[in-house]
């Protein structure tokens, strides 16, 4: 701020208008704190994840079946597809993320965890602003090519009915 000298009623405005303090100090973008809850780090982790070659689906065996019969049930499917096999840790500036895949066979396994972990991270701090410190990525199964796919749901019709 600028020091103004009085004088006179000529030199009163300008006076007033440089002793105006600004309020709010600072851009108004920088004012108040943004929270990201673990859910929202994990959706947007479980589709990057999701868009890499190689990658046939996300979760265990278990949790996989789970979510078919949760899907398949009126009203019962509580939480969403997309964060299967997500578990995200989130702080104030930092996130930790822990993954784990079904791998499609014939594509090599640390080259599709590579990508998965690259575009984890890019998706992630392009969208939230926080430092991905760490993306643990664990291959739970191998999709074979003869293998029933589990979105079939024939089989869970029958033992379902």
């Amino acid at each position: 701020m600028t020091d103004t000298t009085h004088t006179g009623d000529s030199g009163t405005d300008e006076a007033r208008r440089a002793s105006v303090t600004k309020r709010g100090g600072g851009a108004a973008a920088t004012r108040g704190k943004t929270t990201i809850a673990d859910g929202v780090v994990e959706k947007i982790a479980g589709l990057a994840a999701r868009d890499v070659d190689g990658v046939h689906d996300m979760g265990s065996g278990l949790s996989r079946t789970f979510g078919a019969v949760r899907d398949r049930v009126p009203g019962g499917s509580s939480k969403s597809n997309v964060t299967r096999g997500v578990k995200a840790e989130v702080g104030e500036v930092q996130t930790a993320l822990d993954l784990e895949i079904v791998v499609e066979y014939g594509y090599p396994i640390s080259d599709v965890a590579g990508n998965v972990r690259e575009n984890v991270v890019n998706a992630v701090e392009r969208m939230t602003g926080l430092e991905v410190v760490e993306v643990n990525i664990a291959v739970s199964d191998v999709k074979l090519p003869d293998d029933e796919d589990d979105d079939d749901g024939d089989d869970d019709q029958r033992r379902l009915q």
